[in-house]
Formats: structure tokens, sequence, C-alpha cells
């Protein structure tokens, strides 16, 4: 699952470029979130919807739970009967 939230960002992520990108609900200008561990991937930050629906979105992040780490090292997983659900609009562009 992915959910929107507000990221107050500290000295464990970094924010890349923005750039438009083609999501499930329409075109919105984004900037990857980094781990800087890792340098991964671990999510998006929306910096505008160009569709009026979508504007709630506007200065929100999203992590993806399967990218980040516990502080044991192990991955959070969201699960239904030991499948894996949930998927994300990055996964779709």
């Amino acid at each position: 699952m992915v959910f929107l939230m507000m990221i107050w960002f500290s000295s464990n992520v970094t924010i890349g470029e923005t750039e438009d990108r083609m999501m499930m609900t329409g075109k919105h200008t984004v900037a990857d979130i980094f781990c800087v561990s890792c340098g991964s991937i671990v999510g998006w930050r929306y910096e505008t919807a160009h569709e009026k629906s979508q504007k709630y979105k506007e200065g929100k992040s999203v992590l993806e739970r399967f990218k980040i780490s516990g502080p044991d090292g192990s991955n959070y997983w969201v699960s239904s009967h030991g499948r894996h659900i949930g998927g994300s609009d990055a996964d779709d562009s």
C-alpha cells in the first residue's frame, strides 16, 4: 500500500530534481526521494498536480513501504496471507 503523507525531511533522505511524470492519476511534477545511506529511491514528492482534482497531493510525499528498512534492517512488508499487496503510481510510469 502507498500512503500520501507530509514528511518533515531530516538527514536520512534527500530530494532529487523535479520532473514531469505520467502517473495513474494523470500528469504530475514530482521529485524522487532518496535514502542518503544507500542511494535507493524510497518514494517521491508531489510538487505540482496538473489536474484540478489532484491538487490535494501537492506538497505531499509517498514512501513505498517495501523499499524502507526497519531499525533492525528488516524490510517492512504489507501482506495478506503471505502475499505482497500494494503498488504505486511510479510502478506504472
